[in-house]
């Protein structure tokens, strides 16, 4: 019958499959998302803008693990440490007269770098003894923090510069989250890009099927380690902003505890997804200040006598945390994203939705 259009999710080309943004309702949300967001500084306070910075520079670093994690099926115990590394880089550089927006991105490089350093011996190994592996990067770095007083200042820490362009300083929340937005941007739109490249279905089907994608030609070896670099190379970015909007960095920052909270965040938000990545990055950054509430308000109760809440605030968190990674592996594997995804189709069939 002429005239009338198929039903459903209707998709007759790899591209039309692959695309970003399927339809044109996603484009115009997206849009109107982001301008939403740059009215944030107009409305919302220093603390509140602090929250949503934090989430974006973690949110950067924590797509980098998922592209490792998530979309080539390698596990890393050591994220913190490449994001410490980011951090110390664009301090050095800024120091060395090199602009703040271009430090960011040569540390992004530099870190880059390193994480081909370690991801070349680990590219050939998996499961618990590549977990061993990126555990034993995460201690070198650590150990090389603490002892390259050139390169960190030492226990002392490193003071960097502030965000600059001609002249003008991106040293406030309100200007510093325009900062952080746009790279937030760059970043994800470029990694959605990535696993629509061929490089980006290599690196699936390495996660998929390595016996597979091997008989199809793909170089285990290469692919694994360029993950590597990849996942480096976002993790200094994110660090090199994290950085620059604290105006200070200290080694004892970017400890396993951290990696923990980053491994937490892809598994939370959901394991091959860009997305997903910002989510569990919001999740994870916004989980202890819901603690710290429920705190404040069972402050003075019976069952803040009874547990003492106020003097082990600290400890409850991090329960907290750990909770939150077992209920999502037992009730929600596919993570947030997942979710997301099941409450958009629920809408876009209503009400023939089941």
């Amino acid at each position: 019958m002429s005239g009338m259009t198929p039903a459903g999710d209707f998709r007759s080309s790899y591209r039309a499959d692959t695309t970003i943004f399927p339809t044109r309702g996603s484009r115009v949300a997206l849009l109107i998302g982001i301008a939403i967001l740059c009215t944030c500084p107009l409305m919302l306070g220093r603390y509140e803008l602090g929250l949503l910075i934090t989430i974006g520079f973690m949110g950067i670093a924590a797509l980098g693990l998922n592209i490792l994690v998530g979309f080539t099926g390698q596990i890393s115990i050591g994220h913190a440490a490449f994001f410490g590394f980011g951090a110390f880089a664009s301090a050095l550089l800024a120091e060395h007269h090199v602009p703040v927006p271009i430090a960011i991105w040569g540390a992004g490089l530099m870190t880059a770098v390193v994480g081909l350093v370690f991801g070349a011996p680990a590219a050939r190994l998996k499961g618990l003894y590549l977990a061993i592996a990126t555990l034993a990067a995460q201690f070198i770095l650590e150990d090389f923090f603490a002892r390259a007083r050139w390169f960190t200042g030492g226990v002392a820490g490193r003071i960097t510069e502030p965000y600059t362009v001609f002249g003008v300083s991106f040293d406030r929340e309100e200007t510093y989250f325009y900062v952080v937005l746009a790279h937030v941007v760059l970043m994800f739109l470029a990694a959605a890009n990535l696993m629509r490249t061929r490089d980006g279905r290599a690196l699936v089907a390495v996660r998929d099927h390595y016996l597979s994608a091997e008989i199809m030609g793909i170089n285990l070896a290469y692919y694994r380690t360029l993950s590597f670099a990849i996942s480096s190379f976002f993790a200094g970015v994110g660090g090199a902003l994290y950085a620059h909007y604290l105006l200070f960095v200290s080694v004892e920052a970017f400890n396993i505890l951290f990696s923990i909270q980053f491994l937490a965040m892809v598994i939370i938000g959901g394991l091959g997804s860009v997305m997903g990545s910002l989510m569990g990055a919001a999740f994870m950054v916004l989980l202890p200040e819901l603690v710290q509430v429920g705190a404040d308000l069972l402050a003075g109760s019976a069952i803040d006598r009874a547990l003492k809440l106020g003097a082990s605030i600290s400890f409850l968190r991090e329960m907290v945390v750990g909770a939150a990674i077992i209920l999502f592996l037992i009730f929600e594997p596919d993570g947030l994203a997942h979710r997301w995804r099941l409450v958009k189709a629920y809408w876009k069939l209503y009400p023939y939705s089941h």
